[in-house]
């Protein structure tokens, strides 16, 4: 272990923080340190910085993690804490994520201030999100709700509701639990009817390719199962060139050595969606992946993926 302090760098909004904090303490009972042997630096991001957008329109998911993957480059920290499925399918050149804490509950969770439930919503009623897989659910399941942009962080977007600007949002149950809000919870969505998006509940942590000092101090932190969930609903993603601009849904379960995977990619309306399933051996978890992907694309033809531009 190096002498200095290893440096965690992470988004400075309270669930990124608490990611953090996890990671920090994961690493201190796997190595039997002291706290101070961890440095958490908090970074401003440029995602966290523009509120008023799409992130489709300014950029995508990259702006979540720029910031922190140049810290990494010029050695401000040692590894960066990142929600999973905020990060790009492919890395810059010269870092890597080797490491996936143990994931939590993947599920959305809806908060309603009107009726508990978004099948119990009065017809017409406003429901808030800014994640496009989450509007074109919303808007499958009931295409009379009026679908609006909520950007910020989790307190944002629950004070949001709180103002009335809409009747309910859904939010990452695993960030709520993260941040000890569960009692907000009206309803949790189930994965089968609102799938979640490739990522959603896995923290992922990035460091420098040539660390292999950091790599080694990662390896007892690291959870396989989630390892190779992620594994496989990444290449999925990549296979679709999935970003920001695509409502794309995808979801691995681990259960010994065999992995089971469902995906769907929806219309941004929700009038249109193609499902695929891919099931094999949890070593293999790559592959399942990219061929469900290519597997959907190819169903779906290109006529459907002009339709995210």
């Amino acid at each position: 272990m190096q002498t200095r302090a290893l440096k965690i760098g992470t988004r400075g909004s309270p669930l990124a923080l608490a990611q953090a904090v996890e990671t920090r303490a994961r690493l201190v009972a796997a190595h039997s340190l002291p706290e101070d042997a961890f440095e958490i630096v908090p970074l401003s991001t440029s995602g966290d910085r523009i509120q008023d957008r799409p992130l489709s329109e300014v950029g995508g998911k990259g702006l979540f993690t720029k910031e922190l993957e140049d810290a990494l480059y010029d050695g401000r920290i040692d590894i960066a804490v990142h929600s999973s499925k905020d990060m790009a399918t492919v890395l810059p050149e010269g870092l890597e994520v080797s490491t996936f804490l143990p994931r939590e509950d993947p599920r959305d969770a809806f908060i309603g201030k009107l009726a508990p439930s978004i099948a119990e919503l009065p017809h017409g009623a406003t429901v808030g999100s800014s994640s496009l897989r989450r509007q074109a659910l919303i808007r499958r399941m009931r295409p009379d709700l009026k679908v609006v942009m909520f950007r910020g962080n989790v307190q944002t977007r629950l004070r949001k509701l709180e103002e009335g600007i809409a009747a309910g949002t859904i939010l990452a149950n695993a960030g709520l639990r993260r941040l000890g809000l569960e009692s907000v919870i009206t309803d949790l969505m189930p994965l089968e009817k609102f799938p979640p998006a490739p990522g959603q509940g896995a923290i992922g942590i990035e460091h420098r390719s040539s660390d292999s000092e950091v790599r080694d101090l990662l390896a007892a932190i690291h959870d396989a199962p989630t390892g190779h969930a992620l594994a496989c609903e990444r290449a999925y993603l990549a296979a679709l060139d999935g970003s920001c601009r695509t409502p794309i849904a995808g979801h691995a379960v681990i259960e010994g050595d065999h992995l089971s995977f469902s995906g769907v990619i929806l219309s941004p309306d929700g009038t249109e969606a193609h499902e695929v399933r891919g099931e094999g051996k949890a070593t293999d978890a790559a592959q399942i992946g990219r061929a469900a992907g290519e597997d959907v694309r190819a169903r779906a033809g290109t006529r459907f993926f002009e339709g995210w531009s």
